[in-house]
């Protein structure tokens, strides 16, 4: 079976990135998180090491040189060791609480904060020889491959500028004073650290972008996705088609039952009808109806039919109807030549009504 990802050709659309992101589906690269890690553990160590060191060494130093002046027994062991907690709480909470954030920081400089369990549910694609297989073989194992080679020949490297310049002084360490030692440790590791961030910074750029690159190709939708995307977010055309229609064939009939109320017809008799509608508390004639062809002729019908007159006006019918909408007056321009029309037909209907007098 060929693999549907070759037919994936178009960039992914928002929505389609955020349905990954609710998903849990998000950028994520592991070294970007490890130097946030491993840059919090350099300055934690370059900051509170000496406070840590000096908030545990002072207590203990009080309860040895007070050992025999400690109660054993359940209640005042209980409190030794609640009163030791709470000593090694106060020097290691502040650079814990560092660490901590430098974790979190780590995954919201890639993404927001995602709450989704799509990640835990059980996929068959988890279990599946193929997919181990690409997992295996694939561009990420290569990708982990190289990282790892990358970083044991540039930490490898790292270590040895930054400690041989030190080997001396570090056999001396086995002559110094404890006191001494920890202080001159420190420094050599807050150096070491340094230089660790330094190289895992170039590493963790580069992961990034490629971790970024993979996911989104992996949201890269085919056609065929993009068509049922569209008719979820804006309806299926042919619903839409409908539903236009309807409304087409509704207004159809609101303006047909308006053509009864009309005072004059106009019309090109093989085309076009436009009925419009005039009294003397109007500024202007009103169209009330108008259609082509089979409505046009639709239009005569129901004129006949209530007796309202038809007057035929081959270019002022074409320019009505190609200027004037339904409920509108007329253009200024027409005017003369439809109050010529209206008067003729008053007149007409004065006539008729004087002759039936």
């Amino acid at each position: 079976m060929a693999d549907d990802s070759e037919d994936k050709t178009e960039d992914p659309t928002q929505k389609r990135l955020d349905d990954a992101l609710e998903k849990g589906d998000v950028v994520k690269s592991q070294e970007v998180n490890t130097w946030f890690i491993i840059a919090g553990a350099t300055l934690v160590l370059s900051t509170f090491s000496g406070s840590v060191g000096g908030g545990i060494m002072m207590p203990l130093r009080n309860l040895i040189a007070n050992s025999w002046m400690l109660r054993t027994d359940g209640a005042g062991l209980m409190h030794l060791t609640q009163s030791l907690g709470y000593v090694v709480i106060a020097a290691v909470g502040v650079p814990f609480l560092m660490l901590a954030l430098s974790a979190i920081a780590g995954n919201m400089v890639q993404h927001r904060l995602v709450w989704s369990g799509e990640q835990l549910k059980p996929k068959l694609s988890k279990i599946s020889p193929g997919a181990g297989f690409k997992r295996l073989f694939g561009k990420q194992a290569l990708a982990n491959f190289l990282k790892g080679l990358f970083k044991l020949i540039g930490l490898g490297a790292v270590m040895v500028m930054v400690l041989w310049p030190d080997r001396m002084r570090m056999e001396s360490f086995m002559r110094v004073d404890p006191a001494e030692l920890l202080p001159a440790i420190t420094g050599m590791t807050v150096h070491l650290l340094a230089a660790v961030v330094a190289i895992l910074a170039a590493v963790a750029i580069g992961d990034y972008f490629f971790q970024y690159r993979t996911w989104f190709e992996r949201q890269k939708m085919s056609l065929q996705e993009m068509k049922e995307e569209f008719k979820q977010s804006e309806g299926d055309p042919h619903v839409k088609g409908r539903i236009k229609q309807l409304r087409v064939q509704r207004a159809k009939k609101r303006m047909m039952a308006q053509v009864p109320k009309a005072s004059v017809i106009i019309t090109n008799p093989t085309h076009f009808s436009v009925a419009l509608a005039y009294d003397r508390t109007m500024t202007a004639p009103v169209c009330v109806a108008k259609g082509a062809d089979v409505l046009a002729f639709k239009i005569r019908e129901i004129a006949k039919a209530h007796d309202i007159p038809i007057v035929e006006n081959v270019p002022l019918a074409r320019a009505l109807y190609a200027t004037v909408e339904v409920d509108q007056e007329i253009p200024v321009e027409h005017y003369h030549a439809v109050a010529e029309i209206i008067g003729y037909v008053m007149r007409l209907k004065r006539g008729l009504s004087g002759l039936r007098g």
